[in-house]
């Protein structure tokens, strides 16, 4: 059975909770412009993640239509 998470999964979404705890952090020391800067990395981390998993399913799915 495969599993929900893999350990890839666990990396990207903890980068993407990094960088949005250290955006708060700017935000709330007054470097407000450095705040947002590494706040709209959040959104390209996730998109990397979702990408990087759609394409080992597609791999899956290519070796299973091989076979």
């Amino acid at each position: 059975m495969n599993k929900l998470f893999q350990t890839s999964d666990y990396f990207i979404l903890a980068a993407s909770a990094l960088s949005m705890a250290i955006s708060i952090v700017f935000w709330f020391q007054g470097f407000r412009e450095e705040g947002v800067f590494i706040g709209i990395w959040v959104p390209s981390i996730l998109g990397f993640g979702n990408y990087l998993k759609n394409l080992v399913l597609q791999n899956k799915i290519d070796r299973q239509d091989n076979d």
